[in-house]
């Protein structure tokens, strides 16, 4: 059963924290697939993921290209995993894949500064949590390190 872990963005946004899970999750040798739910916000991070840092950057393509199957890391709109990844970011909402096992890990990661967003959050919880998933909290402490709850 895979573990769903939420983080709670509150004092960093998602292209700030984004970066850092995905290259933990490579060095873990996983592969990732991340999922947004606007085309915009799709090509902001793959813009973003090629910048981040002034010394690294994260190869990846988005699922449209035709060599994605190949890649460490997958930006998607849809609910597909087409690298074959171990583990799933959902960001801005996307919504949970009705079919988790194939994954190691999923990783919601949500604005707590979005009332909608906060909800939402809430509401994937419950139902990730009734479904007898292994479930984890994490929250930015104020020096913004991540801290299990």
């Amino acid at each position: 059963m895979a573990e769903i872990h939420f983080y709670h963005l509150q004092r960093q946004p998602l292209e700030a924290v984004l970066p850092t899970l995905i290259e933990k999750s490579l060095g873990r040798g996983w592969r990732a697939v991340v999922q947004a739910t606007s085309a915009e916000r799709l090509a902001a991070l793959d813009d973003h993921l090629w910048t981040f840092s002034d010394d690294s950057f994260l190869a990846h393509a988005t699922d449209k290209e035709p060599d994605a199957a190949d890649q460490p890391v997958v930006l998607t709109l849809a609910g597909s995993n087409p690298n074959r990844a171990a583990i799933r970011f959902l960001v801005e909402g996307a919504p949970m894949p009705a079919e988790v096992s194939g994954y190691e890990r999923l990783v919601v990661v949500f604005d707590g500064n979005d009332e909608d967003a906060l909800a939402a959050a809430r509401a994937d919880w419950k139902a990730v949590k009734a479904a007898g998933h292994e479930v984890t909290y994490w929250q930015q402490d104020p020096r913004g390190r991540w801290e299990k709850k």
